[in-house]
């Protein structure tokens, strides 16, 4: 993933690291320019006046690179992190909804926090592990270019300096996924009690939900404790290795001085060059942060590599009345056929009801259909296009849904209600309020249609009806509602019925239903068993058959009385007959 950070916004990036080498170059140059003004001031003559500037200019010049590296790399890690949290919500928000429901709501919030905030770090953080080893490497090279055997001296420590540094670096990485998974187990469960509060509640459970929530905190206590072991481990054994390793070099360098080999000043650029080598401290740190950049940058990767749905920028023919077409599809989860080779074509403007027992596919029948989600096999189209064919914006415009729990965004009502493609006006909300049975309860909230969403009160049923207002606004040439009345009372539920039926011949109704009186006035079903179409009909001809009654009332074969329905007036037997 770093490379492709890298990518972005390549300048930031570019003067960090110029800054950070800039820096280290600094801090190398300083023992040589130090030694040589030792030397000069204990050779006697003039005070050496520019070396000595020389030195307080590297010293300004090292801070100054510094503090410039803080500023930038800030910076340049805020607006990465934002450009990262940006992407991974374009691609949550794009991709098929069954492909981001695969990630649980607390494991998003981890990755699209702290986790992006880690992997937005990798640029600078490799920026610093790449000066971090710069200095150690050139702290070598200049006690080489001093004395040759000081140098010689200080190689003896190098591979079990290296060993450390690699054995760190390796465990580091691991310690930090295995943390950023059990945080994440932690915001998933915690954020399916928040959503589940009442439940809870009603069920006495909340110590025992506490309990569950609270039960990997031991595990996240047990990576922050072996973090830290893995660092004392590591400042353990350097602070045995680096002493011993210091005094054998100056050792040496002292008896190079004592044969005339060394002078004073010399002693101490090799003294200041081993403290720049053995800056094991630097080098782990920057390693560690790069490991724990690397290893939030690979959990947040499956987000960002989620795939938008494919589609060309092609359109629909204008005036279309909403021909919905479904050829061979079939939809299969997990090894698991959902659709089993749908073949349907439902006339543009007609309504039809797709009915069946739970798990027979009529919300996934009812995703396909205006490409919610993709089928496995076979091909959607509207009004003889393909739906794969469609530009996803033009799409949106033509096909509205309406759903059984419908998620209300917008600040307020209306704005819940306008929700959508396009825009409709304030008399365009109201229309379909009134058409969607919304308007009455509206008009009682503390502002009405300006309400807050926060500010407003709203029934399960009242959701619906919101939900199914927002539909309404924008009908286009086919809306699918997926079970979207099953909240409503019966009396609320023939109303907006009877609003459906004022788009007949001008938008096609998809309609999954769970009750006889929905599925009697549309102009034809579609009873799904086991993914598979059973039959295609009117109503009350496929009421004769005991298992489709059996649909509706829990494997009895005698109605309800309220379920049970004549045909609309203005219908006739024969009308929409089996296709």
């Amino acid at each position: 993933m770093l490379p492709a950070l890298l990518r972005h916004r390549p300048a930031p990036a570019l003067a960090v690291l110029v800054c950070d080498t800039a820096g280290a170059l600094c801090a190398l140059a300083l023992p040589l320019a130090l030694g040589m003004t030792i030397d000069r001031l204990l050779g006697g003559g003039a005070v050496p006046w520019t070396w000595i500037v020389l030195c307080a200019a590297l010293v300004a010049a090292e801070t100054a690179c510094d503090a410039a590296v803080t500023l930038l790399g800030g910076v340049h890690t805020a607006r990465l992190t934002s450009r990262l949290r940006e992407l991974a919500l374009e691609r949550l928000l794009r991709t098929e909804p069954r492909r981001a429901a695969a990630f649980p709501p607390g494991d998003l919030t981890t990755r699209l926090t702290a986790t992006a905030t880690a992997a937005a770090g990798a640029p600078v953080a490799a920026a610093g592990a790449l000066c971090a080893v710069l200095l150690p490497l050139g702290g070598l090279v200049g006690i080489a270019l001093t004395d040759a055997w000081t140098a010689l001296a200080f190689l003896l420590g190098i591979p079990p300096l290296v060993l450390l540094l690699r054995a760190f670096t390796r465990d580091t990485g691991a310690v930090t996924a295995d943390y950023q998974r059990t945080q994440a187990v932690v915001a998933t469960r915690l954020a399916e009690a928040v959503d589940g509060a009442a439940t809870v509640r009603a069920a006495g459970t909340a110590r025992r939900e506490q309990a569950r929530i609270t039960e990997p905190l031991g595990e996240l206590a047990a990576h922050g404790r072996r973090t830290w072991r893995i660092h004392g481990r590591a400042v353990g054994l350097s602070s045995v290795l680096l002493p011993v390793l210091t005094a054998l070099v100056l050792a040496v360098a002292g008896l190079r001085v004592t044969a005339g080999a060394l002078s004073v000043g010399e002693l101490v650029t090799v003294s200041r060059y081993a403290a720049l080598a053995m800056g094991i401290g630097a080098v782990t740190g920057a390693l560690g942060a790069l490991a724990r950049s690397r290893a939030a940058g690979e959990r947040l990767q499956p987000v960002l590599a989620l795939p938008p749905p494919e589609h060309r920028d092609g359109a629909l023919p204008p005036g279309g009345p909403g021909r919905l077409d479904l050829a061979g599809v079939g939809v299969t989860r997990e090894g698991r056929p959902l659709l089993r080779d749908v073949r349907l074509s439902v006339p543009g403007g007609s309504s039809v009801a797709v009915v069946g027992r739970s798990g027979s596919g009529k919300s996934v029948l009812a995703a396909v259909a205006g490409r919610l989600h993709d089928p496995d096999s076979g091909t959607v189209s509207l009004d003889g296009v393909p739906l794969r064919d469609v530009a996803p914006d033009r799409l949106r415009q033509e096909v509205s849904y309406a759903f059984a729990a419908p998620v209300l965004f917008g600040a307020t009502v209306a704005d819940a209600i306008a929700f959508g493609a396009g825009s409709p006006d304030a008399a365009a909300v109201r229309a379909a309020a009134r058409a969607a049975e919304a308007d009455g309860f509206v008009h009682l909230l503390p502002r009405g249609y300006d309400t807050p969403m926060e500010r407003a009160p709203l029934s399960g049923g009242e959701r619906q009806r919101i939900g199914l207002a927002r539909a309404f606004a924008r009908p286009g040439r086919l809306l699918v509602l997926d079970d979207a009345t099953s909240g409503l009372d019966t009396a609320t539920e023939r109303r907006v019925q009877r609003a459906l039926d004022r788009f007949d011949g001008r938008c096609t109704r998809l309609i999954v239903a769970h009750r006889a009186s929905t599925a009697a006035r549309a102009d034809r079903v579609v009873w799904l068993e086991d993914g598979a179409v059973r039959a295609v009909g009117r109503h009350d001809r496929l009421w004769h058959d005991p298992s489709y009654r059996a649909v509706f009332h829990g494997g009895t074969d005698r109605p309800d009385k309220a379920d049970t329905v004549v045909p609309r007036p203005g219908t006739t037997a024969g009308r929409g007959a089996d296709a």
